[in-house]
């Protein structure tokens, strides 16, 4: 549901003279740029929230509906550390124009997709076109703004992500109960079109162009390896339970590990060879990077199943409409918004990395009370009773992902900072995308093949319990990994030396 996203590479100088400060144009650029992030991050919650009826209408497999959500995921993982050095090469302006586009209509091939084959394929696509625009936004902004309204610009995409938390499963839930057309689900995706379309003619206009005078080059083998590796993993995972757990299955995610070791391999030597590696395999001498990329990609795990599953209890284990399950989880969205605002202005800087801790705890206490409450209640559970564990999960994540990203970035040298956060982005969405393939194992293992009508809703809230203790157990181990990182962020420790990243002025935070 909230990821961080930030472009892979350093800030830069612009190649062309940034507009002047009295210059209103890049107030406009400004709003063109955070309305792409905005549609980026509400097409990840929208659809979670109108899955079940996408599987009832056009009759998805389990696996399908797995990699509607895991496709975006795992494609948008596999190129957003290329998408931002593209824009670097040729041109922020030009890829984030290009990515727009591209994101515009592969949501329109998903509103008008005539199977569930064709709209997994539009939905990859869609992550991969996603991957060219994000990167570039604060690069956009880097070069569009000087250093002293920064901060202010800044505070906008905190309460733009705040209010896509918050909007997309209600606009999802809104769209697909309206039924707009007769059109059912279709209007999630194509409620882009006016957007994007809006978003690609003001951007030529607008937006500035600017390049990074000395980019790195691509690596395109290191991308097919990733790509090719968590293809072994995550669809034999997927796949797994429909097909009986073949053989081939158990080769596949085996080989899996063996792409990873050519990948560190190739990757050592590329930058040995040329200095530009998509895998900076030294920053992993880094103690608290090291910990941080293990909680991060544990921490998407976590948020993949519990996200889908959560979904599919409510709307078919227990017979909601979209509607009022997107109404039942506003507690969790608030609460996430405010425990983060409160976690890096208040905590943070007063406790350091026990609010992290703390927060793993929290959420692991929600879930176990989610649990309680499913089975003690059943299928007569109200959404007002599931408001105190959604309320305590959400507080929870709050403290944990508005200050882990500047936590796991506090000791990296400054120089390897941009290649750091690229990187920690990828990590966290390809753990979203093992986590959504691993609800093949955690909830629909549970449950038999042949239900009845009758069984329907105690099979769920079952597989739903099974998939929660799951959750609490993976929270556990991120309490634990969190030991790895370093107890206070650089920037609030006194000296912090050469490992401590930019001045508050210059550095690019995430956009969470």
């Amino acid at each position: 549901m909230t990821f961080t996203q930030t472009p892979d590479t350093p800030p830069a100088p612009p190649a062309s003279p940034a507009p002047p400060a009295g210059d209103r144009r890049r107030w406009f650029a400004l709003a063109i740029v955070m309305t792409a992030a905005f549609m980026d991050l509400v097409d990840v919650t929208i659809v979670n929230i109108a899955i079940p009826s996408i599987q009832r209408d056009e009759g998805a497999s389990v696996s399908q509906i797995q990699w509607i959500t895991a496709g975006y995921a795992l494609a948008f993982a596999a190129g957003l550390i290329t998408g931002g050095r593209l824009g670097d090469i040729h041109g922020r302006k030009r890829v984030f124009l290009i990515g727009i586009a591209g994101f515009t209509l592969a949501s329109a091939l998903c509103g008008l997709a005539a199977n569930p084959e064709m709209l997994v394929a539009s939905r990859v696509l869609q992550g991969a076109m996603a991957a060219l625009m994000v990167p570039q936004v604060l690069s956009i902004v880097h070069a569009t703004f000087p250093a002293h309204e920064r901060g202010k610009v800044f505070g906008l995409f905190g309460a733009i992500v705040g209010l896509g938390a918050v909007s997309g499963p209600l606009l999802g839930a809104l769209l697909t109960e309206w039924n707009l057309f007769g059109l059912e689900w279709r209007p999630i995706f194509l409620i882009n079109l006016p957007v994007g379309i809006a978003g690609l003619v003001l951007g030529s206009r607008f937006i500035t162009e600017s390049r990074a005078p000395r980019a790195l080059r691509l690596d395109l083998v290191g991308v097919a390896l990733v790509t090719l590796g968590m293809l072994m993993l995550v669809y034999p995972l997927t796949r797994g339970e429909e097909l009986g757990w073949p053989l081939w299955g158990y080769l596949s995610m085996a080989g899996s590990l063996v792409v990873l070791a050519v990948l560190v391999a190739y990757e050592r030597r590329k930058s040995a060879r040329d200095g530009s590696p998509l895998v900076e395999l030294s920053l992993f001498r880094v103690k608290s990077f090291a910990a941080g990329i293990a909680v991060q990609t544990v921490f998407g795990i976590a948020l993949g199943v519990f996200f889908l599953v959560w979904t599919l209890y409510m709307q078919v284990g227990l017979g909601w409409t979209a509607l009022r399950a997107g109404l039942t989880g506003v507690p969790f969205s608030i609460a996430v918004s405010v425990a983060a605002g409160v976690s890096v202005q208040l905590l943070v800087p007063r406790f350091g990395r026990k609010v992290l801790q703390a927060g793993a705890l929290v959420m692991a206490a929600g879930v176990l009370l989610y649990i309680w409450e499913s089975e003690r209640y059943g299928l007569g559970i109200a959404s007002w009773q599931m408001a105190l564990p959604l309320t305590v999960m959400g507080a929870g994540m709050g403290l944990i992902v508005a200050p882990l990203t500047d936590a796991v970035l506090s000791q990296v040298p400054r120089e390897h900072a941009g290649a750091a956060s690229g990187l920690i982005n990828t990590v966290q969405q390809m753990g979203n995308a093992l986590g959504l393939g691993l609800v093949s194992v955690v909830f629909f293992g549970t449950m038999s093949d042949h239900l009845t009508p009758a069984r329907l809703g105690p099979a769920y809230a079952d597989a739903f319990q099974n998939a929660l203790g799951w959750v609490a157990g993976v929270m556990a181990v991120i309490f634990l990994l969190m030991f790895a990182l370093p107890k206070r962020p650089a920037q609030h420790v006194e000296g912090a030396g050469a490992g401590a990243k930019e001045p508050a002025e210059q550095k690019e935070p995430a956009l969470l």
